[in-house]
């Protein structure tokens, strides 16, 4: 299987290849008569680049290079094409590659597109073109910009100190001057793009931000925001320097952008179920491009990932890392500081976890997972295995882009023990 949860993700030059890189473009430009392309500062991003372009071309599909950018910026610039290419392991380590395809809504290829790129590539059934249609290349560095403007035609101006970590990442391009255009005094941290991302890993999770965390406190900023690799991402510490959880913001954004109803994976929190009564909630599988196949399909409000990935369909069907950050800062300039909007939400325990296991045990570790599991409560599959306890639940899944099956356990009391359940039930079964 080529695709996982969020697009083609692998090891750089080992199983993310030329050779690959080069097929990929070869099925994408048979289908498409344009693309634009962009990557994030990988140290395989422009081999990878390359490689796609030649296929694209190859195959008689013309290609705009917009160089180096944020995911959501590359997703925003396909409206004007008949797709949209980017080059990025989003919040995957350096050594990771990794392929994303765009729609011109700003929707990554569903499953039903995906399954036809894998198809044409295992059949080599891709389109030739002759000497006289090969595709032609054009560069453009309005990218940025476009998606800059639109971004701050939509929030209004902020006077917050923000302190902003990049990561190294594509971010480093467009997050600090966005939200100084708006009128914040911003601080930067790691916002040289580098691909070996020497500061930090590209995951913005807790544990990764303890920089970020100090600075935000240190400077006295009302919010510190962190992205990853490709700022599809966004994370924020709040003016105490504390970690706003996943769900946390999941929240904050779901009352004010959801009107009716909401998207969510199967991992979130069930806060969220509470926090907004009287709108609906729906729940799909770990991933981005799954949240927006179900945003689309039910023309929901607002959808969005615990682990940082905010779809504002009004906007677009990507997930829109720096548009988030502008979002939180016009909430929290508007309503107060972030540190009492987090307290104002209930809290329930939650571990999030996960146990190395190499891609060809997955499926048979699952199977034998699933028997112990059921033995727990009612089983949900929609994605992995979710149990309900009736005093909490334990997600099991295997990860879409890293060799790991992840735990998820949440309770309103004994989520530890939940937990350690759950995680010597995968360990017997590996």
């Amino acid at each position: 299987m080529l695709f996982g949860s969020s697009g083609i993700r692998g090891l750089a030059n080992r199983e993310i290849t030329p050779q690959l890189a080069l097929n990929v473009g070869l099925a994408v430009g048979s289908q498409h008569e344009s693309a634009v392309i962009g990557r994030d500062p990988r140290t395989s991003g422009e081999m990878i680049e390359h490689a796609i372009i030649s296929g694209l071309l190859s195959a008689g599909c013309s290609v705009t290079r917009v160089g180096m950018v944020a995911t959501p910026t590359l997703a925003f610039a396909a409206r004007d094409y008949d797709c949209g290419v980017m080059v990025t392991a989003s919040h995957n380590p350096p050594e990771y590659g990794g392929i994303k395809l765009w729609n011109r809504d700003g929707m990554a290829f569903d499953t039903k597109q995906q399954d036809e790129i894998e198809s044409i590539i295992k059949k080599g059934s891709w389109k030739i073109a002759e000497w006289n249609s090969i595709g032609r290349v054009n560069e453009t560095s309005c990218a940025v910009e476009e998606h800059a403007e639109m971004i701050i035609g939509k929030v209004g101006s902020g006077s917050l100190k923000v302190v902003v970590d990049c990561g190294c990442g594509a971010a480093s391009t467009i997050t600090p001057y966005v939200l100084r255009r708006m009128g914040c005094n911003v601080i930067t941290l790691n916002s040289q793009p580098d691909g070996f991302f020497p500061a930090r890993n590209p995951e913005p999770v807790e544990k990764n931000l303890e920089l970020l965390k100090k600075a935000t406190v240190a400077f006295g900023a009302e919010l510190g925001i962190a992205h990853d690799g490709d700022a599809d991402r966004m994370m924020a510490v709040d003016g105490l320097g504390r970690f706003v959880e996943g769900d946390k913001l999941l929240a904050i954004f779901g009352l004010r952008e959801a009107k009716k109803s909401i998207v969510v994976p199967v991992d979130t929190s069930i806060m969220v179920d509470d926090v907004l009564k009287g709108r609906k909630v729906y729940r799909t599988r770990v991933g981005d491009v799954y949240v927006a196949e179900e945003l689309k399909k039910r023309n929901a409000d607002f959808g969005g990932e615990p682990s940082g990935s905010w779809i504002f369909p009004g906007i677009s069907l990507c997930p829109d890392g720096i548009y988030a950050a502008a979002r939180l800062v016009e909430i929290v300039e508007k309503e107060g500081k972030l540190d009492t909007l987090v307290d104002e939400l209930p809290s329930y325990p939650m571990i999030r976890g996960s146990v190395p296991c190499s891609n060809d045990k997955k499926e048979n570790a699952m199977r034998k997972i699933g028997v112990e599991l059921r033995k727990m409560g009612d089983v949900s599959s929609i994605d992995g295995i979710r149990v309900d306890t009736g005093n909490g639940w334990i997600l099991v899944r295997p990860s879409g882009t890293e060799p790991k099956i992840r735990i998820t356990a949440e309770a309103r009391e004994g989520v530890d023990e939940l937990y350690a359940k759950g995680e010597h039930i995968v360990k017997e079964a590996l």
